[in-house]
């Protein structure tokens, strides 16, 4: 019962990573209708930075997270300015992709040649130690519970931001329609510019708690996180916010539980034969909605 509890403990956990992460997928594609799977290495720049604001500079975590957050927001909107804004109407998905792909190993090499092939040991933002239950039987690290509360916390103010600001109404009509949107005034172009600034925030805060809960840091960091986050937001349904987040916590558990009570080695399978199934079954995912296109 004990190794249950915790194995469900930290799955919630790796599933809030993945759900703020798959946040960012799910707000861009909602939105601007493009996947951008460079997404995960947005994760891996933020944590460079957080290292080397706190390992290098000595700066406290709180200054390295606010800088990494910043230049990750900044990273994503000039990312969307050149890659991705000149393929947005004429582009086919294929080239979408190979952009995305291009962006992707263009992040990578950089880190490369920047930080060098070695892992580096990154130290944990988090130094709260966590909780002892049940006379010591189950320890929660803090990590993982600052993990849980912070993307429950990401999930209400992206909704409140959404539901409840003029610019995140004006999200919601280019989701919509952009033509329609843009006769009604809505700068289209600077409501993607947006998304992509939100979306690479929440990289940054993912990548943060991710490198904190497991503290190896490598310019391949947010390459699996990254596609695992795609998994969850095409299991909550990609487009929609709610469903990211339960898609996100869903295969963290299912993730950390076929690790615990199967195979480590399979785990990855696992995931991905998720992906498979979802998308042979209910391709619109758990929270998705049909949409069809006017000719």
């Amino acid at each position: 019962m004990i190794s249950f509890l915790t194995s469900l403990v930290n799955g919630l956990s790796l599933g809030g990573i993945y759900a703020i992460i798959a946040l960012g997928y799910t707000m861009v594609y909602g939105i601007a209708k493009m996947l951008n799977f460079a997404h995960g290495d947005f994760i891996m720049v933020g944590c460079y930075i957080i290292f080397t604001a706190v390992s290098t500079m000595g700066l406290s975590p709180a200054v390295g997270i606010i800088a990494s957050i910043i230049l990750c927001t900044l990273l994503g909107v000039a990312t969307e300015a050149v890659a991705y804004r000149p393929l947005r109407h004429a582009a086919s998905p294929l080239a979408v992709l190979i952009t995305a792909i291009g962006v992707s190993y263009l992040l990578e090499n950089l880190a490369l040649l920047i930080f060098g092939a070695d892992a580096k040991s990154f130290t944990s933002v988090v130094k709260w130690s966590g909780i002892t239950l049940f006379g010591g039987q189950l320890h929660i690290q803090g990590v993982t519970i600052i993990t849980i509360i912070v993307s429950l916390l990401v999930l209400v103010l992206l909704q409140s931001y959404i539901h409840g600001t003029k610019n995140g109404q004006a999200m919601l009509a280019v989701a919509q329609d952009q033509g329609a949107a843009t006769l009604m005034g809505i700068d289209v172009n600077k409501t993607i510019s947006l998304t992509f600034a939100i979306g690479s925030g929440l990289a940054a805060v993912a990548g943060a708690l991710l490198c904190s809960a497991y503290p190896t840091l490598t310019p391949y960091t947010g390459a699996m996180p990254g596609i695992k986050a795609f998994v969850a937001a095409v299991l909550g349904g990609i487009g929609s916010v709610p469903g990211a987040m339960i898609g996100g916590l869903v295969l963290g558990i299912i993730e950390i539980l076929a690790k615990t009570y199967i195979s480590s080695q399979l785990s990855d399978a696992i995931v991905f034969g998720i992906l498979v199934v979802v998308l042979l079954f209910k391709p619109t995912g758990l929270l998705g909605k049909i949409t069809q296109e006017k000719v």
